[in-house]
């Protein structure tokens, strides 16, 4: 294959010139409520040649090796309609051929299709029969096996594979015309076995959506919020996270300004990281899409500003190194600055103590859906408690969580110790690319101040 694709791209008539050619077999199973709604199996190949010419940049998309040359040509030749500048891209030590192999701990793809059908039935079952207001589910089962191979005209070559295994639980409970639902997932890079053994997260998943049905509505006002790990580490990649992605940046001279490296962030407390070699999670990769290495990139380092996320031409653009964030979900699409594994670290607080610190306030749990529009947030959590006197009191709904990105960092005024990472079911969507897998996560954290949306 190394040959196969440097013999194409050594005819290129471009400044820059990459391929990257993909296999893929995935298998899906779901059921909506009592029904088996779609069992689906497909196998693909493809690929993607992506050139450059004096800046501009030109795709061709194929399905088959087999006219490999002409791809090329008609990629360098797209390139050059749209060229009118020089090229930059930044300098880096790229992948010198390297074959990557998934080190599963249990393959997917040795497990029968009955046996994964029996397991999704069986969690469907716990969650239909949980309480008589349960009226409907969504619980599915995903794997995909990826292997991508790239190349480039600097020499760069590597193949990975790239698996992933999904589970998403959902319950649906009616009151009348209140409806709520309640909902966790798992995803794995290395084991099927985390889909295994979620008898009790069914069940409890049934009894919150019921829960949810007579919980209150959370009060709106200005009040101290504790954000458990997931609810943080949300907002850490929504609200934050997308603002350090430098192709984001490069565009936005507003932005630009307001993300100048240096800039106070929070307190000295406050560290936030992107990591794409961390252990071998759903956002780990050994390279990125451009051959790059992935690394670790301190975004926040101390409450102080420390790093953006770049491809090869944003980080010469900028004059800053490439960071190995240049990823797409796809045979198809080209890559775009994307983060991977983004977290914040942990504080020196106990949970206990966090949570001490507050004698009114409450605690965000989970993530609904919520949007960003520059440097302001607004996020729903999928359910939450009152906090009174330092204990977790009743629950409540319909929380919103609305803010400045920098204020609210600023407001954080305690960190816990128990820092969680997330691998669930979905993924970040950008671009029209979506799902990308990746990790998220945090400790609990304390703001102060923050407005929430209620009645």
């Amino acid at each position: 294959m190394k040959d196969r694709l440097m013999g194409a791209l050594a005819k290129a008539r471009a400044d820059y010139a990459e391929i990257r050619f993909e296999t893929t077999d995935q298998n899906g199973i779901a059921y909506r409520g009592k029904e088996l709604d779609s069992v689906s199996s497909s196998r693909y190949e493809g690929g993607v040649v992506r050139a450059c010419v004096r800046g501009g940049w030109g795709l061709s998309v194929f399905d088959s090796l087999n006219d490999l040359d002409a791809q090329v040509a008609e990629a360098c030749a797209n390139a050059a309609l749209v060229g009118r500048e020089q090229t930059e891209l930044a300098a880096v030590e790229s992948a010198s051929g390297q074959c990557l192999t998934a080190a599963l701990a249990e393959d997917f793809r040795g497990i029968s299709f009955d046996d994964k059908l029996a397991l999704l039935t069986h969690y469907n079952d716990i969650i239909l029969k949980a309480d008589p207001a349960i009226e409907s589910t969504m619980v599915s089962y995903g794997d995909l096996f990826r292997t991508v191979h790239f190349a480039s005209t600097r020499g760069a070559y590597f193949a990975e594979e790239r698996p992933r295994v999904v589970l998403y639980l959902v319950a649906i409970a009616r009151d009348g015309r209140q409806v709520q639902r309640a909902s966790e997932s798992f995803s794995s890079a290395t084991d099927f076995g985390v889909v295994r053994g979620r008898d009790e997260v069914a069940a409890e998943i049934a009894q919150r959506a019921v829960a949810l049905l007579r919980a209150a509505p959370v009060e709106g006002g200005r009040t101290t919020v504790i954000l458990r790990p997931d609810f943080a580490g949300v907002f850490a990649h929504e609200a934050f996270g997308h603002l350090s992605e430098a192709d984001f940046l490069y565009e936005n001279p507003k932005m630009r300004e307001l993300m100048v490296l240096g800039r106070s962030m929070g307190s000295k407390g406050l560290s936030i990281v992107d990591d794409g070699r961390r252990g071998q999670l759903i956002g780990t990769q050994a390279f990125d899409d451009e051959g790059t290495p992935t690394q670790r990139t301190d975004l926040i380092r101390g409450g102080v500003l420390a790093g953006h996320l770049h491809s090869l031409e944003t980080a010469a653009k900028m004059g800053e190194r490439p960071t190995g964030n240049a990823r797409a979900i796809g045979r198809g699409c080209a890559p775009i600055v994307r983060m991977t594994n983004t977290y914040i670290e942990p504080g020196p607080l106990t949970r206990d103590q966090l949570f001490a610190g507050v004698d009114d306030g409450i605690y965000a749990c989970g993530m609904m859906g919520g949007q960003t529009m520059m440097e302001m947030f607004t996020f729903s959590a999928a359910y939450g408690y009152r906090i009174r006197q330092g204990q977790i009191g009743e629950l409540i709904r319909d929380i919103v969580v609305t803010g400045n990105v920098f204020e609210t960092l600023h407001a954080i005024d305690g960190i816990a110790d128990d820092l969680t990472l997330y691998e669930l079911g979905g993924g970040c969507g950008k671009g029209g690319q979506s799902p990308l897998p990746v990790t998220f996560g945090g400790p609990h954290i304390r703001v102060r101040d923050v407005v929430v949306g209620g009645r």
